[in-house]
């Protein structure tokens, strides 16, 4: 008999009912500490007495009116995420593949809207996750996300992730604009080099194409900085965020310059939810935190530390660990045993993990990490290593 909750799902038998800073705690009692965070969601940790606080006092307000009328919170969330980036407009959803979507959309607006009808097509690197839509598994390619779904969603050119010259022979007459993760997290905690970065900029320029950033997960400080192409000292014309945006609460975003956001006028893309009254007060409360002086040095150093000691387990157990990748706080372990057994083991000592693509272990801890918990983290993965190892 299928169970009532749709299995989607492989479940591990453990159900959570309170999170305190960097753990939770399950229903027997037995804490874990957190390096999933949600899959890069819980940026702030759990239970952030700041997040608390602004959740109460605006459940007493507000819930939800509608994109019928004006919302202040959007308007004070998308002023605040417009003075940080590159962008000059947002608009509001719920979710990273709900982002993804609208930046797949606004990207096919703006040629329409400029008068190439027939461009709609994106170039996306192989080993791209965007999404569980039938337009985002078609981005990503993958095809166990697309078996079973089809036929696929027509639109998407498929190249080497890094491929600089690989993405110059896909530009064609049809193609519209480029779409990236600066790091790959599903894929495997995948960096982009920055040249790479800087090159699909110039490439989108020439052809005039929308350059379009995934940072659903690499964005809101995750790599030390407010959004990860920050680091190749460029800007996309669209970007899709959501997971640490919201510290657990849910909520996407599309940036988008004014002159991408050219044809996204009234009823050109919509949201019931999106941008709800709750939402944006947690949004704009986890800025406040974020934004605060000194947070994001706080990001790049605690990730300096974790990668340091990552390369030092890598070092230590090469029967186990094949190398370390990844940038700030979103790294990853590649694994020569099963990651999954790796996985399995830490869970089992008390560690929280995420799995990711090319047998590899993802870490994403909160953002609010200290060196105690690198130390305590980094002395269960010996342990499991060495047990794995024997």
């Amino acid at each position: 008999m299928i169970p009532t909750v749709m299995p989607t799902y492989a479940r591990a038998d453990i159900v959570f009912e309170r999170g305190e800073g960097m753990y939770l705690v399950a229903t027997d009692g037995r804490r874990y500490l957190d390096f999933g965070a949600g899959v890069a969601v819980n940026a702030l940790g759990h239970a952030h007495p700041h997040l608390v606080a602004t959740l109460k006092a605006q459940a007493e307000k507000l819930w939800h009116c509608s994109n019928l009328y004006r919302v202040a919170g959007q308007e004070t969330l998308s002023k605040r995420l417009v003075e940080h980036s590159f962008a000059d407009t947002v608009f509001f959803c719920n979710s990273g593949a709900e982002a993804m979507e609208g930046v797949i959309k606004l990207t096919r607006k703006f040629q329409h809207e400029t008068g190439h009808a027939d461009r709609y097509r994106m170039i996306v690197p192989t080993g791209a996750f965007h999404g569980r839509t039938l337009a985002t598994i078609a981005a990503g390619g993958q095809a166990k996300h697309l078996k079973g779904f089809e036929p696929t969603v027509d639109g998407f050119d498929h190249v080497p992730y890094g491929d600089l010259d690989a993405v110059r022979a896909a530009i064609g007459p049809r193609t519209a604009g480029i779409l990236v993760e600066p790091i790959q997290g599903e894929g495997g905690i995948v960096p982009a080099s920055l040249d790479y970065l800087r090159g699909l900029r110039r490439l989108a320029d020439e052809h005039g194409l929308l350059l379009a950033m995934d940072e659903v997960q690499t964005g809101n400080g995750r790599t030390g900085k407010l959004y990860a192409h920050e680091w190749a000292g460029i800007t996309p014309d669209v970007m899709g965020t959501a997971k640490g945006l919201g510290g657990g609460f849910p909520i996407g975003a599309v940036l988008a310059t004014e002159r991408a956001a050219v044809g996204m006028t009234a009823g050109a893309h919509g949201s019931t939810f999106g941008g709800n009254p709750l939402a944006t007060a947690v949004a704009n409360a986890v800025l406040d935190v974020i934004l605060a002086p000194g947070f994001l040095d706080h990001v790049q150093k605690m990730g300096g530390l974790l990668w340091d000691a990552l390369g030092k387990l890598v070092n230590d157990h090469p029967k186990v660990l094949e190398c370390r990748r990844g940038a700030g706080l979103m790294l990853g372990l590649k694994c020569r045993v099963p990651n999954t057994a790796l996985s399995k083991a830490l869970l089992a000592h008390g560690l929280l993990t995420v799995g990711a693509g090319d047998n590899v272990v993802r870490l994403v801890p909160p953002l609010i990490i200290e060196p105690s918990h690198i130390s305590e983290a980094v002395a269960i993965i010996d342990a499991c290593c060495k047990e794995l190892a024997a």
